[in-house]
């Protein structure tokens, strides 16, 4: 499996850090590159708002001969971090358990749970913090 992936996620979130850091251990044939939303013009350059992106982690797989993603393929919530093990590790396992059934609306729904109570989850310190000028404005 060759795929790249970009994944967006938030920078300001010391969980969503920690759990980045968990992708770019496994990656080891440098599948992914990671972008936090709030470096200027990374929504928009994914075809995201600042909202969709800050609700949601977004997996945007790289077009065919365009290394910047194809924003019409992005996923978010449970199943880009299927898509996003998938990709770090080389495999189709976690895509193929999402489609089972009832497993992809469970794992939806703890997504959001999750999402929704990310700040009160143990984290590292965010990257944002740890790249200090490379995010916009807090909004």
């Amino acid at each position: 499996m060759s795929t790249r992936l970009h994944v967006v996620f938030d920078g300001r979130c010391g969980f969503c850090t920690r759990a980045v850091g968990w992708v770019e251990h496994l990656d080891r044939h440098g599948r992914i590159e990671l972008h936090a939303w709030q470096h200027p013009g990374v929504p928009e350059r994914f075809g995201r708002t600042p909202q969709q992106c800050d609700a949601s982690v977004w997996a945007v797989p790289a077009g065919p001969g365009d290394p910047q993603g194809d924003g019409g393929l992005a996923v978010s919530g449970a199943r880009a971090v299927a898509s996003i093990l998938d990709t770090a590790l080389g495999t189709r396992f976690f895509g193929a358990l999402y489609g089972l059934p009832l497993v992809a609306r469970t794992q939806e729904a703890v997504y959001r749970w999750v999402a929704a109570h990310r700040g009160r989850f143990p984290g590292v310190t965010p990257w944002c913090e740890q790249h200090p000028g490379q995010c916009g404005a807090v909004r």
